[in-house]
């Protein structure tokens, strides 16, 4: 007769007798199965998985396996042969096989088959099924942030395509155009530029330092007030105390790029002597940090800017969308953009995150 697995002796063998598990050791176990399972089935994680499984659950043997058919076990089962035939069965049929001392559950992700948890010993049926429910909430969890985790990566990538043709092509006739008149200020703008596209198509880059997105607008700028002349006026105050903080790559540029490609161009339309200001601060709130990108361009319609920060803007206005997004994945659902506007008055972008964040170190 199975014994259930609440009643099972422990790991010292026969005639140890049983004590109550203690409940908080039980649930740091369980918090470090599904952490060791972040990566699937193949991943370096399974075996540790797999010894906590087997202590967690007071069973002889404990068995993991992928679709791939390669064991990764802690303990022996009792019958290694039968165990096998029974692995081989779950992937076949899909539906649990078996029963003490030797059974064996499928594992899903995504409702589809993925792999097999086999569980030797004396078990009763429903502890290894709750323990195959547990596995599978697992995997879809480290699903769900490996999706997560690539979708960051791709808007990163849809951030460093979003240099602008039109901007760069406008860039180098101006350069172009002082090699002869005035070349010390052609040298100074070769090498702001080349600084900004060496920063933009950076690779293998996530995080930055306040100091280095502050400089990589500061070079945008100077290469646009090359362009735009006196028409485009800047101020940039960033406090000492946050330079090096760190934030997300490539977040800073697209709001100042945003300013002045939607916000301040769009104003010279029409207007031989118009001008406009870009305003881009940087300062500490309490254990936060603070980041601002104001113009006093044409502004919007404060509904066309919660379209745009839902994705559903034109195909021009995604980085504001992607910093947004990565904003939210990265530091909580609270730590997103904020969108001042209104039309003919201006857009201020506000955001904030935390001044320490574990995993967001500069690389």
């Amino acid at each position: 007769m199975a014994v259930p697995a609440d009643r099972a002796p422990g790991f010292a063998g026969p005639g140890t007798g049983w004590s109550a598990p203690d409940p908080m050791a039980s649930v740091t176990t369980a918090h470090r199965i599904a952490r060791n399972l972040r990566e699937g089935l193949s991943g370096t994680g399974v075996k540790a998985a797999a010894r906590d499984l087997r202590r967690l659950l007071r069973a002889r043997a404990v068995v993991l396996t992928g679709l791939s058919g390669e064991w990764v076990q802690a303990g022996t089962p009792n019958d290694p042969r039968g165990a096998a035939n029974l692995i081989d069965k779950v992937l076949h049929t899909e539906t649990r096989h078996g029963r003490p001392p030797l059974t064996a559950v499928p594992l899903h992700s995504s409702a589809e088959l993925v792999g097999v948890l086999l569980v030797s010993g004396r078990v009763s049926v429903s502890a290894v099924s709750r323990a195959g429910d547990w596995i599978e909430d697992s995997l879809e969890r480290g699903r769900l942030e490996s999706t997560a985790q690539q979708a960051a990566r791709s808007e990163l990538r849809a951030l460093r395509s979003e240099i602008s043709p039109h901007f760069v092509y406008n860039a180098l006739t101006v350069i172009g155009s002082l090699i002869r008149s005035d070349p010390d200020r052609c040298r100074e703008l070769v090498l702001d530029f080349a600084d900004f596209i060496r920063y933009g198509l950076a690779r293998n880059r996530e995080y930055a330092t306040v100091s280095d997105e502050f400089h990589a607008i500061e070079t945008y700028l100077a290469l646009q007030r090359a362009v735009l002349g006196s028409r485009l006026r800047v101020q940039i105050r960033v406090a000492p105390d946050v330079l090096a903080v760190s934030v997300p790559y490539l977040v800073l540029q697209p709001l100042v790029e945003n300013a002045v490609r939607h916000g301040i161009q769009p104003a010279f339309v029409g207007e031989a002597d118009g001008s406009g200001l870009v305003q881009v601060s940087g300062e500490a709130a309490g254990s936060d940090l603070v980041i601002s990108v104001e113009d006093d361009g044409v502004g919007m319609d404060p509904a066309d800017a919660e379209e745009i920060l839902a994705g559903r803007g034109s195909e021009n206005s995604v980085g504001l969308a992607n910093v947004d997004r990565r904003l939210r994945s990265i530091y909580g659902a609270w730590y997103g953009l904020v969108v001042e506007t209104a039309r003919g008055a201006g857009t201020k972008v506000i955001f904030r995150v935390p001044m320490f964040q574990p995993g967001v170190v500069p690389r």
